[in-house]
């Protein structure tokens, strides 16, 4: 009996050291994580111990084998002086990698990253999530881009002069007012200049006619760092069909968005019902300056189980995966999980410490050692290095 309870277990056990064996020797790679405006809002560090309070810091990234962070500087479209606003989230990494050059390093382009990974440090780069926060001015395009930063999203919720966002491109008939959808000149003029500094154009958060233009103005693969599937969830915030199959032909990458209203129709429903159950206590939070989106996930924290109770199953986010494999082929998805900018991940996914559950769930839904290998960082680098000049 016993001797075949131990062949029983076998399977199981080789399986286990495969998929670790896969995570550890591949390049982790993540295009979004929001930690920097977390520190802000939350006055703390990220290199200290934060379990509990984010998802994510310096050594939980070592521990879930993460070995790319492209770290999202963002304010909302209501913060005065953005443009100084992202340089002081810059400081907040400059500072961090200053007290740990041992564990993590600022890198500007594949050569560098491979050099970061080697060394056993977490390779860092910047992106910027709102083209307001350059405020109409190429030269600020110019400065971020010297600090480290490899991409930009066009715009956040919020719409620059020169671009419209998803949001406003789907709100009420009378938000655009006289507003012309997509990309003005000057627009058009910000991602020729991306091209030319070798920073990814980001096609997030931005309305449908403002992609097509993107795609269209563009010479460089771009990235979709942080979104999902239409087709099974349709929240503004995803790309529909065309706009995937076009990501595909262009070369560039789809970056899986881990929020769970963004995986599941459902989840975002129950949100909004555990936002109103504490609605006053959320207004409070913002009334003393904090930003909104920091302010649900800071009462996310606090009622865990009720927040657990939207959470969407992991099974839903992979099968987005698969869902954007079918359309644009297996070379043009990764990881852009949004961790510390969103108050409700897909079961099972906790942390930066659990990514090597979805290498896990990856190979147990046929996918090759090459093909994980490519989802989890591999597409995000040649895009990375496509765009480098």
């Amino acid at each position: 009996m016993f001797k075949k309870l131990v062949l029983l277990l076998i399977p199981f056990t080789v399986q286990a050291q495969q998929y670790q064996k896969i995570h550890k020797n591949a390049i982790v790679a993540d295009s979004h994580n929001d930690i920097l405006t977390a520190c802000m809002e939350k006055k703390v560090s990220m290199d200290d111990n934060l379990k509990g309070r984010t998802h994510s810091d310096l050594n939980r990234f070592k521990e879930g084998g993460v070995d790319v962070q492209i770290f999202s500087v963002w304010c909302d479209g209501n913060k005065e002086n953005p443009f100084a606003w992202a340089n002081r989230e810059m400081d907040t990494l400059d500072a961090v990698v200053a007290r740990n050059p041992d564990k993590i390093a600022i890198v500007r382009n594949t050569k560098e990253l491979k050099r970061a990974v080697k060394q056993g440090k977490l390779a860092a780069m910047f992106g910027v999530e709102g083209g307001h926060m350059i405020e109409d001015k190429l030269e600020n395009l110019d400065k971020l881009y010297a600090r480290g930063t490899r991409y930009m999203t066009l715009t956040w919720n919020n719409s620059p002069s020169w671009a419209t966002s998803a949001m406003l491109e789907t709100g009420k008939k009378d938000s655009l007012s006289g507003t012309a959808k997509g990309l003005t000149d000057f627009g058009k003029q910000v991602i020729k200049r991306m091209n030319e500094l070798g920073m990814l154009v980001d096609l997030s958060h931005v309305g449908e006619q403002t992609f097509w233009d993107a795609i269209q103005t563009t010479t460089k693969p771009v990235i979709v760092s942080h979104s999902n599937a239409y087709a099974l969830c349709p929240s503004f915030r995803n790309l529909k069909d065309e706009q995937i199959i076009a990501v595909g032909k262009n070369g560039g990458v789809i970056d899986l968005n881990f929020y769970s209203g963004f995986v599941d129709s459902s989840s975002k429903r129950k949100e909004a019902l555990f936002i109103r159950s504490h609605i006053a206590e959320l207004d409070s939070l913002v009334k003393t300056g904090m930003q909104r989106e920091y302010a649900i996930t800071l009462i996310a924290d606090k009622y865990v189980e009720e927040a657990q109770a939207a959470r969407a199953p992991l099974s839903l986010l992979l099968d987005h995966l698969d869902y954007i494999v079918k359309l644009a082929g297996v070379d043009h998805v990764g990881l852009g999980s949004d961790f510390d900018g969103i108050n409700s991940a897909p079961q099972q996914l906790d942390d930066v410490t659990t990514y090597p559950v979805i290498t896990k769930a990856l190979l147990e839904r046929g996918y090759s050692k090459k093909d994980i290998t490519k989802i989890m960082g591999g597409n995000i680098l040649r895009v990375l290095q496509a765009n480098e000049n």
